[in-house]
Formats: C-alpha cells, sequence, structure tokens
C-alpha cells in the first residue's frame, strides 16, 4: 500500500488544513461544518472528528452547541455556564423587575446564538424555578422573582 492511499495520519494533514484556516483569518469565529470538511478532503466524519480533536487538545477550537466548532482565540472569553444561567441573568443586565415582560424565545436564540428550542427548554427550567411566569404559543412570559447572585468564596 502507497503511503498517499494510507488512512494513517490523514486526520493530522486535515488538521493542519483548518489551522492554517484559522491562522489566515483572524476574524474567523465558526470553523468549516464537518460535512464541508469531509467534502473537501473527501474523508469519512470520524476522520474529522479525529482532525477537530486535534485542535481541540491545541487549544485551537471546541465544540459548541448544535454539532458546531468553535475557533478559541487566546485571550477571548466564552461564556461556559449553562443557558438557563446566562438567561436568567438578562433580568439583571436589563434592568427587568417583577411583573414585567421577558424578552421572546426568538429574541433569546438571536441575542445567545443558539436555537430556539434549545432557549425553549432553559426558559422551561427556569419557570420551574419560580423566576419567570407564562410562556407557552402566543403568551408572553413575566418576571415573576428577580434571582439573587449567590456570593461564592
Amino acid at each position: 500500500m502507497s503511503q498517499e492511499a494510507s488512512p494513517r495520519g490523514t486526520f493530522l494533514k486535515v488538521a493542519d488544513s483548518v489551522r492554517a484556516l484559522i491562522e489566515g483569518n483572524p476574524k474567523m469565529t465558526e470553523l468549516p461544518s464537518l460535512p464541508e470538511v469531509m467534502r473537501e478532503h473527501g474523508v469519512s466524519r470520524g476522520v474529522a472528528i479525529r482532525a477537530y480533536n486535534v485542535l481541540r487538545q491545541e487549544g485551537l477550537a471546541e465544540p459548541a452547541p448544535g454539532a458546531r466548532w468553535r475557533v478559541v482565540r487566546s485571550g477571548g472569553q466564552v461564556d461556559r455556564r449553562p443557558l438557563h444561567e446566562r438567561i436568567a441573568e438578562v433580568i439583571a443586565s436589563d434592568g427587568l423587575q417583577a411583573g414585567e415582560a421577558f424578552p421572546s424565545a426568538s429574541a433569546l436564540a438571536e441575542r445567545f446564538d443558539v436555537s430556539r428550542p434549545t432557549v425553549t427548554k432553559a426558559l422551561e427550567k427556569l419557570e420551574a424555578a419560580g423566576v419567570l411566569a407564562g410562556g407557552g404559543q402566543g403568551k408572553v412570559r413575566t418576571v415573576r422573582a428577580v434571582p439573587v447572585r449567590e456570593e461564592r468564596s
């Protein structure tokens, strides 16, 4: 079997190619999708995932919600708290009080760059915790209680 036909090391070549994309485009925030990498390099999904895992080990990439991968830049801060915690913080950051209308799932999906169903699940957690009231199709969610941030030592 010739060296070119051998799959050994193919994922490293793919990783090198994607690394060059990241380094060549300082504004790049999201890696190409796995199907794009598979199509461009003629490799299997497993090889593409292994290539992205190499970039992950190097600290250049990390998985993101929705089977995507994002670029990790040095000095860049990424909020890794659960979505329902970040959404609860909207109450304080937007200065909302109990009884006021809460932003829609669509607005929050755009704000946090996630899908609407993902936001809906997070909102359901906040409703169960008693932070939000209402909701459902065509109903406006309202703030039931302003969450208190816990002091951490």
